[in-house]
């Protein structure tokens, strides 16, 4: 899977990350890791869509050990997949904290919704990859 998407700050909104509008853009949640910090998890989102035309369409497609390369603007940061999860929209947020930790070892999380069930998505694709 090939994803070349701008990648712009967002924030949260209460205790939810929304990312952008277009569906072509994925947002880091700037609060969190910056790409490349040697702590804390990096945080980025994007949509899917049921009909295609998601950036991040077929992240649940990405397998252990495939490269993920993030352009900062200056540089490239170079991850490698440890981890593709998936989980209810509930356990999601029960376990956010411990995914998208701040604190330990640098670390990279995606995530978009997935289990489309004809007029919501009922669960999270996670994939967390490590520093190369």
């Amino acid at each position: 899977m090939a994803v070349d998407a701008p990648v712009v700050p967002i924030a949260a909104q209460g205790e939810v990350l929304v990312p952008p509008a277009d569906p072509q853009v994925i947002g880091w949640w700037a609060a969190g890791a910056a790409p490349g910090a040697s702590t804390g998890t990096t945080l980025v989102t994007g949509h899917t869509v049921s009909t295609g035309g998601g950036a991040l369409d077929d992240l649940e497609e990405v397998r252990p050990g495939d490269p993920v390369t993030v352009g900062t603007g200056a540089d490239t940061v170079d991850y490698v997949v440890r981890r593709v999860e998936e989980f209810s929209k509930g356990e999601l947020a029960r376990r956010a904290e411990e995914l998208f930790r701040q604190d330990g070892p640098g670390r990279l999380a995606i995530v978009t919704c997935e289990d489309w069930d004809g007029s919501q998505y009922l669960s999270n694709v996670v994939v967390t990859a490590v520093p190369r």
